[in-house]
């Protein structure tokens, strides 16, 4: 009984082990297609950049702007393409 009990744990670490090996392989071959897509990505998405400044008890227009990253005179367009 104890026996079976031992070559079923050592069965499950093997298994687990085989497992984690495939999954880092795996890894290894997405790399290239990962970089890719965070290459492809907008700079803004990662670059960390927000407006630090205080606010106004009522938002204006230019702290709007500066938040979005855009022109306070841009029109509609950039404006909701970079609110999205």
């Amino acid at each position: 009984m104890a026996a079976d009990t031992v070559v079923a744990a050592g069965l499950t670490i093997a298994a687990a082990e085989f497992a984690g090996c495939y999954a880092l392989q795996a890894v290894k071959h997405m790399e290239p297609q990962v970089k890719q897509v965070f290459q492809s990505l907008p700079k803004s998405a990662f670059s960390g950049v927000y407006y630090r400044g205080g606010f106004e008890p009522k938002m204006t227009k230019r702290e709007a702007a500066l938040i979005l990253g855009v022109s306070p005179t841009a029109n509609k367009g950039k404006i909701r393409d970079a609110h999205q």
